[in-house]
């Protein structure tokens, strides 16, 4: 399977992991730290999407025309819309949590992060100018991971 497919794959699995979350109620957190973290959440896909533009509705894992995005959130986190959506999910599972929330958020970080690598794995091929960024912006979890 190529590339391009398992990155489509492991989508299509995020999107089945958050639409059992919904189906389970334990997207939406009502705990007030937890609606913090989410509304900051939201905010961060906002600005990462800006910021890298158009070309951030990309299904597949291919890198886009226009060079490496490295401004904005993408400063500081490779993959600013992975790491919202992420965050989104566990602050709305941790809350409430039962062992099928916690599943649940395991395949959508899992199935991102599967994404995460075949897209730097890509990206390394594409721009040689990648990896000095990975040294400089961290994958999830700014100045951490």
């Amino acid at each position: 399977m190529s590339s391009n497919l398992k990155s489509i794959a492991a989508f299509v699995v995020a999107v089945l992991g958050i639409v059992f979350l919904i189906l389970q109620r334990s997207i939406v957190s009502d705990n007030p730290v937890s609606i913090v973290i989410q509304i900051l959440s939201v905010a961060l896909m906002f600005w990462a999407r800006w910021t890298f533009g158009i070309r951030s509705l990309h299904a597949g894992a291919t890198p886009t025309q226009g060079g490496l995005v490295m401004d904005g959130p993408y400063r500081y986190l490779r993959h600013p819309i992975y790491a919202s959506i992420t965050y989104f999910v566990w602050a709305g599972v941790l809350p409430q949590m039962t062992i099928l929330t916690l599943l649940g958020a395991i395949v959508v970080t899992a199935s991102l992060y599967v994404r995460m690598k075949i897209e730097e794995h890509l990206l390394l091929k594409e721009y040689p100018g990648y990896a000095e960024y990975m040294k400089k912006a961290k994958r999830f979890l700014p100045f951490v991971i």
